[in-house]
């Protein structure tokens, strides 16, 4: 039983751990801020519009990106393919 318990704790901190600030890679390289030179950034999505799909109010058919936030500076990077957490 405490084998068990022992593994949901784990699975709790991998979990909240997975949430927070990170570091990340594209293409294999490591992503640095080009303002601060930090390393840890804060994940999200952004919506790439476009003039056309706005006016008939199709959003939704755009792509997005993926953007990270400098924990430091607040510098905002883009990225239109995928990046890797390295943590």
């Amino acid at each position: 039983m405490s084998d068990f318990l022992e593994g949901i704790k784990r699975g709790a901190k991998a979990f909240k751990s997975s949430l927070g600030p990170s570091r990340y890679e594209a293409a294999n390289i490591k992503i640095v801020c080009p303002h601060c030179q930090n390393d840890i950034f804060e994940e999200g999505s952004a919506q790439l519009n476009t003039a056309g799909a706005s006016f008939l109010n199709l959003d939704w058919l755009n792509k997005s990106a993926i953007i990270l936030v400098c924990t430091r500076c607040g510098l905002i990077q883009w990225f239109g393919k995928s990046i890797q957490k390295i943590d």
